[in-house]
């Protein structure tokens, strides 16, 4: 749980406090996700006060406590309401039965729990119960920075198998990708033509590149997140 920061002492600085947090300390980040400009968040960290439809917006997006933000009081998440996405924080309880549960397959065996040529076998794996994820088929690790500040290394995502047979891909949905680089989590655009796509990546340092679908093993969507805090 985030807690409301000591040196956050006003609105322009419990902005710019956001701006580091969910935007990974890039104003276009953040901008980008609110549907402002970045000259806007420039503006609101230096002194202007933003309008009321930019605050609602803010505290919509990132699901902020409005008296945090507009006093600095509180809990900085707005915890009492239970958002759409709460999946993404959704309880995972440990469980021995093979029976019930989603398995935490190790990064090292990823690519053959998309393929189903797994060299870990899922009474190996821990399991956990997640009643958000029902419709998951694994849990995995996420390592790297590439998709941050969506997923950081040390989350656990959840993934959905895709049939390979005429796979049709949800666009800007994130992904994980067996390829001959081994497994990737991506967001999945289209590519120049029906052969190719692109894979993106949340972190503005990582480029975007494009992949040709017959180099794609095996695919599963990532449904959501466990965080640990």
């Amino acid at each position: 749980m985030i807690k409301k920061d000591e040196n956050v002492a006003t609105i322009h600085e419990r902005i710019a406090y956001c701006v580091q947090y969910f935007g990974n300390g890039k104003n276009t980040v953040f901008a980008e996700k609110l549907g402002v400009s970045e000259g806007n968040i420039r503006g609101y960290i230096k002194g202007v006060v933003p309008k009321a439809d930019v605050l609602e917006k803010i505290v919509r997006t990132y699901e902020l406590s409005p008296l945090w933000l507009l006093t600095g009081e509180g809990e900085m998440l707005n915890t009492p309401k239970k958002k759409a996405d709460e999946k993404e924080r959704a309880i995972a309880t440990p469980t021995a039965n093979l029976q019930e549960g989603i398995p935490l397959i190790p990064f090292s065996a990823m690519a053959g729990a998309l393929t189903g040529e797994q060299s870990v076998f899922e009474y190996e794996c821990e399991r956990y119960v997640v009643p958000a994820f029902k419709g998951a088929d694994f849990l995995m690790p996420v390592k790297g920075a590439s998709m941050q500040p969506t997923y950081v290394s040390g989350d656990i995502v959840a993934c959905q198998h895709v049939p390979m047979g005429g796979i049709f891909f949800q666009w800007n949905k994130p992904y994980v990708l067996d390829t001959a680089q081994g497994p990737l989590i991506k967001r999945v655009k289209p590519g120049s033509d029906k052969q190719h796509i692109w894979l993106i990546s949340d972190n503005e340092n990582y480029d975007p590149f494009e992949l040709p679908i017959s180099e794609i093993n095996a695919v599963a969507l990532v449904i959501g997140i466990i965080r640990l805090e």
